[in-house]
């Protein structure tokens, strides 16, 4: 009797484990309705280039990061709306302290005072997963600090094994990041000040965050590893560019066209409740005066 009890024990604990690890379905699928771009009608390199390799066919780039450099890429243009997504293939071993980023940013329009919007992997060492950071900046502070609204999440597989598809969704009333079309984070216009409106570019890049990536900066790049290298294909791009004219349409986030559906929505509280790590909203070390959107 005992020993039935042990294997009963041990198969619930089993379909427990399946069902937190089982991505469940969102239901609508914003990526299967952009066709995927060439690199080079996308993108340009914008440093590193002898870090970072564009296959013969121009579907996707390899960058990577070395003792000398890392690399990085932007869009050709900027943006006001729209939909920035690709697949990503990350680097297994140890990786701590690299910065593997896709994000929206016009850092370069408005220095100092910028609004961003991030997708990072931060790396890791043997035997611990990789976190995917979500964040969102608007306007600086002002004051000369970085306010930053970060999530992060382990992801329900392994980001090294395979390519997966990560993106970022930005309308005028919301930004939705997803992951496999799972949207894991949706952070809504509350008010003016805590929303990016002005157009940004998209970029990708791989750089040394030694001092804060793994654990705090506990520990550090150690390039007795190098090179660290994050291969990017399937780019999906649609929106509003930045010259577009003001009939220009957003892309849905969902069958309704705004927010997400019931099941989108039920995807992404999966995601939360089983793989979020860190929410900026319930840290309470923090002053929350600086985000009054919590």
């Amino acid at each position: 009797m005992g020993r039935h009890l042990l294997l009963l024990l041990q198969f619930i604990v089993l379909l427990m484990l399946q069902s937190i690890n089982a991505q469940p379905s969102p239901g609508y699928y914003p990526s299967s309705r952009i066709w995927p771009m060439r690199f080079y009608q996308g993108y340009s390199y914008l440093w590193g280039p002898q870090h970072q390799s564009v296959s013969q066919d121009q579907s996707s780039v390899t960058i990577w990061l070395d003792r000398s450099s890392g690399s990085g890429f932007k869009s050709n243009r900027p943006y006001r709306n729209g939909y920035f997504g690709a697949s990503i293939k990350l680097q297994g071993g140890y990786t701590a302290g690299v910065n593997t980023a896709f994000y929206l940013s016009n850092n370069q329009a408005h220095p100092g005072f910028h609004d961003e919007v991030d997708i990072e992997f931060l790396g890791t060492t043997p035997g611990k997963p990789y976190t995917l950071q979500t964040n969102v900046y608007v306007r600086g502070s002002g004051d000369g600090r970085i306010i930053g609204r970060e999530m992060r999440f382990y992801l329900w597989f392994d980001p090294t094994a395979d390519f997966h598809h990560y993106a970022i969704l930005w309308n005028p009333d919301e930004i939705i990041f997803f992951v496999d079309d799972v949207p894991i984070r949706r952070y809504a216009r509350k008010m003016e000040a805590t929303f990016p409106d002005r157009p940004m570019w998209v970029y990708g890049s791989i750089w040394d965050a030694s001092s804060w990536a793994t654990e705090n900066g506990k520990y550090k790049v150690d390039y007795g590893h190098q090179p660290f290298v994050a291969r990017f294909t399937g780019f999906k791009t649609a929106g509003c560019s930045a010259y577009a004219p003001w009939s220009c349409n957003p892309v849905s986030s969902s069958p309704a066209g705004y927010g997400l559906s019931s099941q989108q929505d039920a995807a992404m509280q999966w995601a939360q409740r089983n793989h979020m790590i860190y929410n900026y909203c319930q840290d309470y070390s923090r002053d929350h005066s600086l985000t009054p959107e919590c």
